[in-house]
């Protein structure tokens, strides 16, 4: 029988192959039904799809490399799957490669849910080519996201992932620490504040408040058994998604064990309609 909610999560799992036996045990342990999967690291090819479709997911995935990567496993269909937004900017790192759309962007409707798995780029550090790439993806984002809703205000929107900004000081460990980096500086927040005015709500905050609530810990100098993390992971609904969200987490055991991603899952819970 179906269940009064729906599961939706996000994670980075920094290369999908290397983690494949952790996540599809957490699907089963968290009883996930939809899950966004940021940085696989592989191509299309090289998507370990099986043991998502034994598990009754289907999968959709876009990878060009090892670099980037995002997929969405879904039990409760996975329907227009997109690959990329419309006006997504493009990249390269060297002047003589044309640039192309990178693996970062992939949507599907998966319960009556349009899921975006985003991972935004990192931006490197403030002034590099890479931050400029990084203010305009964002602002493209901003506005596509913007003119779905113009067009339908009611529609059902989940744009998830790793936004790679810390968009509050209370995000990281030590502002000091981070005082000129990238993820905490103002365009790189205001950018984030922007897709939130343009009426796409933190979910998970309201359930998961305070200093010291991160979803990322480096893997150097102990950070995450000092507690020295960040918040970047975040799940952005429309306005009628968000009035049926019932709880929120993020999964920090999952950052404990064995060959840990260096990022926790972020999950949902959304009364079904």
């Amino acid at each position: 029988m179906p269940t009064a909610s729906l599961r939706l999560a996000t994670w980075n799992v920094n290369s999908i192959r290397t983690r494949l036996d952790r996540v599809v045990d957490w699907l089963a342990r968290a009883e996930v039904d939809v899950l966004a999967m940021q940085e696989t690291k592989c191509s299309d090819g090289q998507f370990p799809a099986l043991p998502f479709l034994e598990r009754g997911y289907e999968v959709a995935h876009v990878g060009f490399n090892q670099w980037n990567g995002v997929a969405i496993a879904s039990r409760v269909g996975l329907d227009d799957v997109e690959v990329g937004f419309e006006g997504q900017p493009t990249w390269s790192s060297k002047p003589d490669v044309a640039a192309t759309a990178e693996a970062r962007a992939l949507g599907a409707t998966c319960g009556g849910i349009r899921v975006w798995s985003l991972y935004v780029p990192n931006g490197r550090a403030v002034g590099d080519p890479h931050y400029e790439y990084k203010l305009k993806w964002l602002a493209a984002l901003r506005d596509t996201a913007a003119g779905w809703l113009r067009d339908d205000p009611a529609a059902q929107i989940a744009l998830v992932g790793d936004w790679n900004i810390a968009p509050k000081d209370e995000d990281v460990w030590s502002t000091d620490y981070y005082a000129g980096a990238t993820h905490v500086s103002e365009p790189e927040r205001r950018a984030f504040d922007a897709i939130v005015d343009a009426q796409f709500a933190d979910v998970v905050r309201p359930f998961t408040p305070g200093p010291g609530v991160y979803t990322y810990w480096d893997y150097t100098q102990l950070r995450f058994q000092k507690g020295r993390g960040m918040r970047i992971d975040f799940i952005l609904a429309s306005p009628a998604l968000a009035r049926r969200v019932t709880g929120a987490q993020i999964v920090r055991d999952e950052r404990k064990g064995k060959a840990p991603s260096d990022h926790a899952p972020v999950l949902i819970d959304v009364s079904r309609m």
